[in-house]
């Protein structure tokens, strides 16, 4: 097994060398072992319990089969009908299917004759040999398109006839319109695997930045209300239930492929379900005829390939051909399976920020921002802090700082939003929404000290004792990086080691800080982040901040080392 890499909580995993970036991603426990070779071209998987895992080549009981068939269950009733045409109209003759899920063919220590999973990107991963180990003559046999399906009555709240998006999915779930999402378990189902690859590449089309793609789609993560089910029992509960509130509250909307959405459909159930096409993310499942390269069979498995004909697919509720705008599955498996790892190894935790914004007339100085054009600090700020707050989630308590000194007699600091859940009342509106309001309507005193260090350290001494399991508490500091022009003002080195005596290794509180304009002490700022396990940012830009927010959250979620 690989040694884990040990990082800190708010170490970004961009600045990882590559190969170290793959192990970190792979250590991890989930049942089984997951384990990367040849740079992140072939993955081996085990991922589900042992009492799961029958073998490829059952024992059946008809001993005259020679061609050994494994399809996944939803397309092997099609695949037998198939078989009985060369095995004289019955189940036994030399023809026998097995209806098994991928990911336990995948893992079995015996490959098939013929392999039928319900994607390509099975034959890559598979531990019994990966695709070299199969020969696919032409297209799949079949393919289904994944749908976000639910109860008809809610699905107006999410979809416009049949389309719909990942991104208004999760703008849904995020907003409270829709009262529940279930997902299939992504290193288990197929419909979970391209359903969370799907997601990724939705969310990386809504926004340049990696980082709060990346966050976006664990927003959706976040809230389901279950991150493990199986497709089939789901429907199944669907299926026999008589309250169509309940399906909404208890299961709401999950992925299915648009096949077992049919057949769902075909059922004449209680409770009507719609399925809508996610037009940012819109992926299939398909069906590759794979003939095993060691068999001594080919030419019975040939036969029954041509036995399996399109009308029989078709009434199956299967499609015999690629719909257009889809998303193509990758072929390097990591590109597949990282996704899914780290929607699978999630951490729900809460976070707790105390946000600092120096208020004072240093910031009036000008500036210029990426693109080059004027501004000011004070303005970058303002955009910086406005992208930050909508980065921040609902588990999210915050509260925020400014500090100058206008006079020699001010406090080096003033609470502007008091500290509590983000959604929580504040005045007329929300927590959110007060913060908004402050940072919208930000202006710098022409005339007023810095009392940058002072306020690092008071800001670390109010949220240390706040510190608890299953909770990241940070600082992050937005100024120009000068102390200075205070009655608090002190030398660089006092303060260094004030920082540095009062760090708690049992109670980290890391400091994020970020520096605006050409002339940031971003030095400075880099200490007190070495000091405290924190980050400095040179910000030029307005996305700056949410983005190392989003890293830092990232970092935050993924697997303790």
């Amino acid at each position: 097994m690989l040694e884990p890499v040990r990082h800190s909580a708010l170490s970004d995993p961009d600045d990882q060398p590559a190969s170290l970036t793959v192990r970190v991603l792979l250590a991890v426990m989930i049942v089984g072992v997951l384990v990367v070779v040849g740079g992140g071209t072939a993955w081996w998987i085990y991922s589900q319990k042992p009492t799961d895992q029958a073998a490829a080549r059952p024992a059946g009981p008809c001993p005259d089969t020679v061609l050994h068939v494994v399809a996944a269950p939803e397309i092997a009733p099609v695949v037998r009908e198939a078989a009985r045409t060369l095995n004289g109209g019955g189940d036994c003759g030399p023809v026998g299917v097995t209806a098994q899920d991928p990911v336990v063919t995948a893992s079995a220590p015996e490959q098939p004759d013929v392999w039928i999973p319900s994607s390509s990107a099975w034959l890559r991963i598979s531990l019994v040999g990966g695709v070299e180990a199969y020969r696919v003559d032409g297209d799949p046999i079949a393919r289904s398109p994944i749908v976000i399906a639910g109860p008809t009555a809610i699905a107006g709240r999410y979809a416009k006839g049949d389309q719909t998006t990942w991104m208004q999915l999760m703008a849904g779930v995020a907003g409270h319109q829709i009262p529940a999402v279930t997902m299939p378990d992504p290193l288990h189902s197929t419909v979970g695997m391209l359903a969370v690859y799907a997601i990724q590449t939705a969310m990386a089309s809504s926004t340049p930045d990696a980082g709060i793609a990346q966050l976006r789609a664990l927003t959706l993560r976040s809230r389901l209300k279950d991150a493990s089910a199986d497709p089939g029992e789901l429907l199944q509960r669907v299926a026999s239930a008589t309250d169509p509130t309940a399906v909404a509250n208890g299961i709401g909307v999950f992925p299915i492929t648009e096949q077992q959405l049919i057949t769902y459909q075909h059922g004449g159930h209680a409770i009507p379900l719609t399925g809508s096409f996610p037009s940012d993310g819109l992926i299939e499942a398909d069906y590759p005829f794979a003939i095993s390269s060691s068999t001594e069979h080919a030419d019975l498995a040939v036969r029954l390939h041509a036995a399996i004909g399109k009308p029989m697919l078709t009434e199956a509720g299967f499609r015999t051909y690629a719909m257009a705008h889809t998303t193509p599955v990758p072929e390097r498996t990591d590109k597949l399976l990282g996704p899914a790892v780290q929607w699978a190894q999630y951490r729900a935790l809460a976070f707790q920020v105390l946000l600092l914004i120096d208020d004072s007339g240093s910031m009036n100085k000008p500036a210029t921002d990426k693109a080059g054009r004027p501004t000011t600090k004070a303005a970058l700020l303002r955009q910086s802090g406005l992208a930050a707050t909508q980065v921040l989630g609902d588990e999210t308590s915050v509260g925020m700082w400014f500090f100058n000194t206008p006079n020699p007699k001010s406090p080096p600091h003033s609470e502007v939003v008091p500290f509590g859940p983000i959604n929580a009342k504040v005045g007329a509106g929300t927590r959110r929404a007060a913060m908004a309001t402050a940072i919208n309507g930000y202006q710098a005193p022409n005339q007023a000290g810095t009392p940058l260090f002072q306020t690092i350290l008071d800001a670390q001494a109010a949220m240390r004792p706040r510190v608890a399991p299953n909770t990241i508490t940070m600082v992050i500091v937005l100024t120009d990086g000068t102390d200075g022009e205070s009655t608090y003002s002190m030398p660089k080195k006092t303060f260094l080691d004030r920082l540095a005596k009062s760090q708690d290794p049992e109670r980290p509180v890391p400091v994020i800080g970020v520096g605006f304009g050409p002339d940031a002490d971003m030095s400075t700022l880099t200490t007190i982040a070495h000091t405290t396990d924190g980050k400095a940012i040179a910000a030029r830009n307005p996305a700056d901040l949410a983005s190392a927010l989003a890293k830092a959250f990232l970092a935050a979620h993924a697997v303790p080392s």
